[in-house]
């Protein structure tokens, strides 16, 4: 509890730093996690008190970064999307990014995303303003974050140990959120809850 609640405090930090001074905090982890409701690129409204009940992974995306694409053109993200669908967990991609800004899409361009890149996540969330990411302080992407069946963020950080763009490397990383999904299923603690994200920052439309 104290090795997660020292990098709670280094996401903190690290937020802090890259962010204006307006910026909130990251949330608690093994707290509640922040209610939002947003559109997904169909229309449909998506609350996440209304996936209460369900584990929930919040992945933010941005097609223009560097990084997002690494682990999308190597698959990375995919199966993973893929195999929490077949455990019954509710997979949001969210896009942060504002009008005009790098990653930003709309509803029938995220349509086409998916159908290039293959991604499958339960639904692809639309937050040109920046409501849902700046409760969640995501400030990179990709960033993700883990909500459990009762609401509570169990998990946020980076997909992995290995903040690279070489395909190469891959292979050789530690993937943080897929060993926390396993310690969930197993019913164990996850062991790393919180860790350090990578990336390209969120555009929103203030920075």
């Amino acid at each position: 509890m104290k090795h997660s609640r020292l990098l709670a405090l280094a996401f903190t930090l690290s937020a802090a730093l890259t962010a204006p001074a307006a910026r909130a905090a990251p949330p608690d982890i093994d707290r509640p996690a922040p209610a939002f409701a947003a559109h997904d690129d169909a229309g449909k409204p998506i609350d996440l008190n209304q996936l209460r009940g369900r584990t929930v992974v919040l992945e933010w995306t941005n097609n223009g970064c560097p990084y997002v694409r690494h682990v999308y053109d190597s698959g990375i993200m995919q199966r993973l999307q893929k195999r929490a669908a077949a455990q019954g967990i509710v997979w949001l991609t969210v896009i942060s990014s504002a009008p005009g800004k790098q990653g930003y899409l709309t509803a029938p361009q995220v349509k086409a995303w998916r159908a290039t890149t293959g991604a499958a996540p339960a639904d692809v969330l639309l937050d040109p303003a920046g409501v849902v990411g700046r409760a969640y302080a995501a400030r990179a992407t990709p960033t993700l974050y883990i909500v459990d069946p009762k609401g509570v963020l169990v998990y946020m950080g980076g997909i992995d140990d290995h903040p690279s763009t070489d395909p190469a490397d891959a292979k050789l990383a530690k993937n943080y959120l897929a060993l926390a999904l396993d310690d969930m299923k197993a019913g164990r603690p996850i062991v790393d809850k919180v860790t350090r994200p990578y990336g390209c920052s969120v555009k929103y439309s203030d920075d």
